[in-house]
């Protein structure tokens, strides 16, 4: 037998090199910007630089600029403050600008499109489809959208006008116009040819939608299914009948966990009656998905919405300053609580050392227990029935987690401190707050939920704080009922 040496991977290979030079794509931009900060002023107002030295610089940062991927160029301004940021984007290519502010995230976006006048913008979303300037129209001056709109045929306008028409959290706020669609009655040859009139098919199409003479969607002929079809055959005996669709005003979370449940690349949707309106696709699935991440991410700190990383220090302190009170009205509750106990800590000083552990602990049990709740609410896999059950399991496995570590840390009590009674009110404690941790863990999200409001936002602060007043109540409560 004979062992082979096993081919290079290029595809991977490939990969790995790309990433890593977007990687050093990122610090060459970083470091030239550094270099050329001296001369901000005059590329801002398009003086020539007199130093040969920084003259080639900038040649450098636009040509390296120019190479980049629309996507790369918006994670670069993301990256910036707004004085190096506002120089790359004057070199960016003004072809490029509508694709880059498709990219950047809102508040980035918002800054571009600040630092831009109307003609910069009407020519950045000249060459968008329908569904991207659809996209950007809320974040574009309405006479810059009325102008943009007149440039396009009447399909096109109504496309938008349709688009615009949608909540963002809806299917149609995000469908894609750009499609191929047959009819059922033809031949798989005929498709074929038709297929090669175009220049190129619009992206990731995966799939051909069969429809009617009245456009009310039939079913789908896969790709894949298409090239191996015996040319005489008819669509009708080669498609797919049975289709995931979506309406225009479904939800976009449920799309995206369609999109993931059945590995889908596109899907149809239509309207009230059926006939097919547009599409929507994994990239903007993939964004949504992204998108959602994000937002519970920031939910879940007490941030009400994304923020740029080198936004002014005034709107910082208005998207964080809401939670930062009620932090501190909670913190505040806690210290009446320890103060409320003063006579029994001066008497027995170990009490201040180790009522942190307990708050602590359940802290940390808390946030476990929201975010696996807020996790099955984003995915749909938590009921109104199901709740009970899970409050049921969540306290299982706080009063078995609060028996084990209960009893470790009222051992090392014990030991640290010469006292059982210390010891037994630590298993106590423990076993008590883990227990109103499980219980108030289950209830925030349900109960936001139910009074319409984002699961996530603020669980954090509230557990932390309810834990952390319910901590030390019951620590110290225990403490001076039983050890004084």
């Amino acid at each position: 037998m004979s062992i082979e040496p096993t081919p290079p991977n290029l595809e991977n290979d490939g990969i790995e090199n790309d990433v890593e030079r977007v990687s050093a794509d990122f610090d060459r931009v970083h470091s030239l910007c550094e270099i050329l900060e001296p001369a901000f002023e005059q590329i801002e107002n398009g003086t020539p630089l007199e130093d040969a030295s920084l003259r080639d610089k900038l040649t450098e940062l636009t040509v390296l600029l120019s190479e980049l991927h629309p996507a790369d160029v918006a994670a670069v301004l993301e990256s910036l403050p707004p004085r190096e940021r506002n120089i790359v984007w004057i070199l960016v290519k003004p072809e490029d600008d509508g694709e880059v502010l498709l990219e950047v995230s809102d508040a980035v976006r918002e800054t571009l499109i600040e630092s831009m006048d109307k003609d910069e913008l009407l020519a950045a979303v000249d060459d968008l489809d329908a569904d991207e300037l659809a996209e950007l129209a809320d974040d574009l001056p309405h006479q810059v959208v009325y102008e943009a709109l007149q440039t396009r045929d009447e399909e096109e306008r109504a496309q938008v006008k349709a688009a615009m028409s949608y909540e963002d959290n809806q299917v149609g706020a995000i469908m894609d116009f750009e499609l191929v669609s047959i009819r059922a009655d033809v031949a798989c040859e005929v498709v074929l040819r038709y297929l090669r009139r175009f220049d190129s098919l619009p992206d990731h199409t995966d799939k051909i939608f069969v429809v009617d003479e009245n456009d009310v969607l039939q079913g789908v002929l896969p790709i894949r299914k298409l090239l191996v079809a015996d040319p005489e055959d008819l669509v009708e005996n080669v498609m797919a009948k049975d289709v995931v669709r979506f309406r225009a005003e479904d939800d976009v979370e449920e799309a995206a966990q369609a999109f993931e449940r059945y590995d889908l690349v596109t899907a149809p949707v239509v309207d009230e009656n059926k006939k097919l309106i547009g599409r929507i696709t994994i990239d903007e699935m993939v964004d949504v998905i992204r998108e959602e991440s994000e937002a519970d991410m920031l939910n879940m700190a007490g941030l009400q919405e994304e923020e740029d990383l080198f936004a002014p220090v005034l709107d910082s302190v208005k998207n964080r300053w809401m939670w930062l009170a009620i932090n501190l009205c909670t913190a505040f509750l806690a210290s009446r609580v320890i103060g409320a106990f003063e006579g029994s800590i001066e008497k027995i000083v170990a009490l201040a050392a180790l009522m942190p552990i307990v708050a602590g602990i359940g802290g940390n049990s808390g946030n476990q227990t929201i975010t696996m709740i807020v996790r099955a609410m984003a995915m749909g896999q938590l009921t109104d029935m199901q709740a009970g059950r899970l409050l049921k399991k969540e306290v299982g496995v706080a009063l078995v987690n609060g028996i084990i570590w209960g009893t470790v840390m009222g051992a090392v009590s014990w030991l640290l401190y010469g006292s059982l009674g210390i010891g037994l009110v630590m298993v106590a404690a423990m076993t008590l707050n883990l227990l109103l941790a499980a219980t108030v863990g289950v209830l925030i999200p349900v109960v936001m939920e139910k009074f319409g409001r984002d699961p996530a936002l603020g669980s954090s602060v509230l557990i932390t704080a309810v834990t952390d007043s319910g901590g030390f109540l019951i620590f110290l409560g225990l403490a001076t009922l039983f050890l004084l």
